[in-house]
């Protein structure tokens, strides 16, 4: 981890394109303004922590979960009305 002392109004740069820079101190907390392209999505860790978890729950989601239908049962051989073997 890179530490680095700044003071109010000052920016760090991460390559090219993201600047932070320190917009207010009080006491401990410390206000920052993140300047980022558009495709790179900015998040409070707990924030991006909560999305990893529901990506990673939605990928769980069985077959009948979404369609009603048991996901033991075959599907229909397509033109044929009758269920695979």
């Amino acid at each position: 981890m890179l530490v680095l002392s700044r003071q109010k109004d000052q920016t760090i740069m991460i390559g090219d394109t993201i600047e932070i820079t320190i917009v207010d101190i009080r006491g401990d907390k410390v206000r920052l303004g993140i300047t980022a392209p558009s495709y790179i999505p900015v998040h409070r860790k707990e924030v991006y922590e909560a999305i990893q978890r529901e990506n990673r729950q939605a990928t769980q989601i069985e077959l009948e979960d979404i369609t009603g239908t048991p996901s033991e049962a075959k599907p229909d051989k397509p033109g044929t009305g009758k269920k695979c073997e």
